[in-house]
């Protein structure tokens, strides 16, 4: 034992530790006890007295948490009782008390190498509550199957035996009860529960006591005389048979119904309960089957259903590229556009392109290489189409076609941000057009772009125009 201050070992004659002196009287009392619990513990164990054996072992952990030896019998009890998330939850708490030199790593491993036996066990404690919810629905004949389903894939299952047999309590078929009560006392003798139950199913199986005494017998008179050394005695009222054959044949015939009788109540339902065993086996094997087909069915469709997002998007992101707002378009009409420009330096097809391109995309947002082309050209052709646009709008704007003003302004500004007179035509054309938000919005820029210029000037005379009107 070790002192819970410094860890230095404790001797058995102080009640103090002889290396930093602390006071553990009290101490040494609770791990005695502890101990003291987990030895009765192990002793019921051995007697498979299990009940017993969680109840002492629980009391061991609550004066020592730490007592290892004590959690990992705790794990082992539970894993006997068929409570196996119990048990990994103690062999967990032990392995992380104690990383090293500890078995709990042994009884962790053999679960969890066996990947089948992980998934029957997971299987089971499904079943298990499908069964529980089965009986709070009222459906116990459906909770039967789903419990012998639970118990033919761990047949150690305390609680499920328990509560097959309450079924079988319930409907009155007291045998099968029974047969599942051994089974309980087989694995944990004293469970207090299993105990109540079989007490009362076999005052049910106990025959029902002849409350009748039997009549005494009359004593039959008789003739009783003496000849030499013999006492005769000879009943009154006895008639002799007269005829035997024919009382032979009747207890011959009467023998031969109670035989057959015999034999139709005895062995035909033997024979019957044997059958449908076998075919009960055969049902919870194909159950066991149609689940597990079920699982990996669910799993397929689960499989099927991640594929076919997977392909969605990668429909769109291959629409993306050939689409009509494809990459690739654009990448098409950039490289039309340069043609157009190279070949013939035809001004209004490679802004025909270029226009195309603002339209689909954004240009701040493609590669480096593409916004350069892009750019350039704009740049190439951009001052002398700017300046047909603005003579083809100054044109509309003097004949009070407005929208198309607005259009070929629009242009302009596009291919020459730096014409001042555009933009504040722009505004003009919008202003007249009754379009006051956007014509706000060219105005303010032409005080933004063009300061201390007259089309500064007379861009803020419109705006506090515009705003006198709307008040």
């Amino acid at each position: 034992m070790f002192c819970y201050h410094c860890g230095a070992q404790l001797s058995e004659q102080h009640d103090f530790c002889t290396a930093c002196g602390a006071d553990v009287y009290l101490y040494k009392k609770i791990m005695h006890v502890s101990n003291r619990f987990y030895n009765d513990g192990l002793e019921k164990a051995g007697v498979r007295d299990l009940t017993g054996a969680i109840t002492s072992l629980r009391q061991s952990l609550k004066f020592n948490k730490n007592n290892i030896e004590a959690r990992n019998l705790l794990g082992l009890v539970y894993f006997e009782t068929g409570e196996v998330v119990a048990a990994m939850s103690e062999w967990v708490i032990s392995k992380n008390l104690r990383p090293e030199r500890n078995i709990a790593d042994d009884y962790i491993d053999m679960l969890q190498s066996n990947a089948t036996r992980l998934d029957s066990i997971n299987q089971t404690i499904k079943k298990y509550n499908q069964a529980y919810a089965y009986c709070v629905q009222d459906s116990r004949d459906l909770a039967v199957i789903q419990l012998k389903k639970v118990l033919s894939l761990n047949p150690k299952f305390i609680r499920a035996h328990q509560l097959l047999a309450l079924l079988y309590m319930d409907s009155e078929q007291w045998d099968k009860a029974q047969r599942e009560l051994k089974k309980c006392i087989a694995i944990d003798r004293n469970n207090t529960r299993t105990l109540r139950y079989l007490r009362e199913v076999e005052e049910m199986l106990q025959p029902e006591e002849n409350e009748k005494q039997p009549s005494r017998r009359k004593k039959n008179e008789s003739v009783r005389y003496q000849n030499d050394n013999e006492i005769i005695i000879q009943p009154l009222n006895v008639k002799e048979p007269k005829s035997g054959g024919a009382a032979t044949l009747l207890n011959v015939g009467i023998g031969l119904v109670i035989g057959l009788a015999a034999c139709y109540f005895l062995v035909v339902p033997a024979k019957v309960s044997d059958a449908k065993d076998d075919a009960q086996k055969t049902i919870t094997a194909i159950g066991n089957q149609s689940d597990a087909k079920t699982i990996t069915i669910q799993e397929l469709e689960a499989q099927i259903a991640r594929l076919q997002g997977e392909n969605g998007n990668l429909n769109q992101e291959l629409q993306g590229y050939v689409g009509e707002d494809g990459t690739l378009k654009t990448i098409d009409n950039l490289l039309a556009a340069a043609a157009a420009y190279l070949k013939d330096q035809n001004v209004q097809d490679t802004a025909v392109h270029l226009e195309a391109i603002a339209a689909s995309v954004d240009v701040e947002e493609t590669s480096e290489a593409f916004r350069e082309l892009y750019n350039t050209l704009l740049t190439t052709i951009g001052p002398g189409l700017a300046g047909t646009y603005y003579n083809d709008g100054l044109a509309a704007y003097r004949s009070e076609d407005f929208p198309a003003a607005i259009e070929k302004f629009s242009k302009a500004v596009y291919y020459d941000a730096t014409s001042a007179d555009a933009l504040y035509y722009l505004g003009q054309a919008y202003r007249r057009n009754d379009d006051r938000e956007n014509a706000v919005a060219a105005f303010e820029k032409v005080i933004e772009l063009f300061p201390d210029t007259q089309n500064a000037t007379n861009a803020q005379r419109n705006i506090s125009e515009l705003t006198q009107s709307a008040n």
